[in-house]
């Protein structure tokens, strides 16, 4: 049974976390999702490198056994589109009170606090290996050239330049999946303050919903990138979220169905991980659901988080732990792909060998993300926040903070983020 009414901040509803390593606050549930996220994006990878330089690891191995192990980092970016609609979603009903009263400045200074200092200093390395002529990174100019990729970064296109170019080298291609979230956050803000108070704005949620699947079917035209990384075909996933924390800001829901929505989400997001690769569901794969089904899964298992305020055994604290620096790892995972596999490589290929990649790429990616979040990314965040005088806190936190006051203006004082590090 369910009564609507405002959600309360999950802390007063929780017992304190019997853990003291880590924040009683975060929501451990989102932060797996993203651990699961970007460990299927590293499994992907690595798979990619193998299978281009025809290493016949899986020969012996069912091919949908190995498929839904390490062929689902499509999915992993789509798990992460609707955490993201989700969490900045939460960030914004709690800091303005309503999307009616968001300022379209702070938001977008949020946003660039949080998004620009990684990615300029990504592109600055990624220049440079360029000229120094390092083959995983120079851009060919079939695809445009050095130029032409910089501007697609900066202008939130790589997408588009890869489905009219081909593919950009592997540490450039992840990029387009920021072309796809930013393009929607470029918008969202606009498209809230103008129709939430007409209560337009969850109808037209609805309507990117509903089109996902056409744009990454027929829409797509054959183009089998485009039917990838198109605007319209991700965006699915955010509007779920932001749909998501919507009713969860509205709606409080009792255990049984929160359980239930647990249950029911990972059994959606399980079928389209394993289920698909074993039975071939047409009805589910041709029209291109399958995505919308695994960010519905995701988005169910988000309400059951934010409003049981989940805490995950110590057995996953490292998965918590690179769901936290997903952003980063997200970001500079290609480096270590490419190093740990030239090493790989240089040692004669070793079909024994390929599990210990596999495992040592994780950790290490994890590792690289989690210094460069500590060191380079966050204080940079938090400096720039401090300076346009918003506090410390960063926008899109999991962590759940007092309620501020409910204001049309973002003062010091009502900045307190939901949710943390969402890129």
């Amino acid at each position: 049974m369910m009564a609507a009414q405002t959600l309360a901040p999950a802390h007063q509803a929780s017992p304190p976390a019997q853990n003291s390593g880590r924040s009683s606050n975060r929501l451990d549930g989102v932060d797996v999702l993203r651990g699961l996220a970007i460990l299927f994006v590293v499994l992907n990878h690595v798979h990619m490198r193998l299978a281009i330089a025809g290493i016949p690891y899986a020969a012996n191995i069912s091919k949908p056994l190995i498929a839904s192990l390490v062929w689902n980092g499509q999915f992993g970016v789509q798990i992460f589109f609707a955490v993201s609609g989700f969490l900045i979603t939460s960030t914004a009903l709690r800091g303005w009170g309503t999307l009616s009263n968001i300022s379209l400045r702070d938001f977008y200074l949020l946003r660039f606090a949080r998004i620009a200092p990684m990615l300029l200093a990504l592109l600055a390395v990624l220049t440079a290996l360029h000229y120094a002529n390092i083959s995983p990174f120079v851009v060919s100019e079939k695809t445009g050239g050095i130029g032409r990729a910089l501007l697609a970064a900066l202008t939130l296109h790589v997408n588009v330049l890869q489905a009219h170019r081909g593919w950009l080298p592997a540490n450039w291609g992840v990029l387009w999946s920021l072309s796809v979230e930013e393009m929607f956050y470029l918008f969202f803000p606009v498209v809230a303050l103008f129709f939430s108070r007409r209560r337009l704005f969850p109808a037209i949620l609805f309507c990117f919903v509903a089109l996902g699947p056409f744009a990454r079917t027929v829409f797509a035209r054959g183009n089998d990138i485009w039917s990838e990384q198109s605007y319209l075909g991700s965006m699915d996933a955010i509007a779920l979220g932001c749909l998501t924390a919507l009713l969860v800001r509205r709606v409080r829901f009792s255990r049984i169905v929160l359980r239930a929505f647990t249950a029911v989400g990972a059994t959606l997001i399980v079928s389209i991980l394993v289920g698909l690769r074993l039975i071939y569901v047409p009805l589910i794969i041709k029209p291109g659901l399958d995505m919308t089904i695994i960010a519905l899964g995701t988005c169910m298992i988000m309400i059951a988080a934010a409003q049981t305020h989940w805490k995950g055994p110590r057995l996953l604290a490292p998965l918590l732990r690179l769901g936290q620096g997903s952003y980063e790892v997200y970001l500079t995972h290609m480096f270590v792909v490419f190093a740990l596999f030239t090493i790989f490589v240089k040692f004669g290929s070793p079909l024994w060998c390929v599990p210990l990649l596999f495992v040592t790429t994780i950790v290490v990616a994890a590792g690289t993300g989690d210094i460069v979040a500590r060191f380079f990314s966050e204080p940079l965040n938090r400096m720039l926040r401090e300076r346009w005088r918003h506090g410390p806190r960063q926008l899109g936190s999991v962590e759940f903070l007092e309620s501020p006051p409910h204001s049309s203006e973002l003062g010091p004082e009502n900045i307190a983020a939901t949710y943390r590090n969402v890129s």
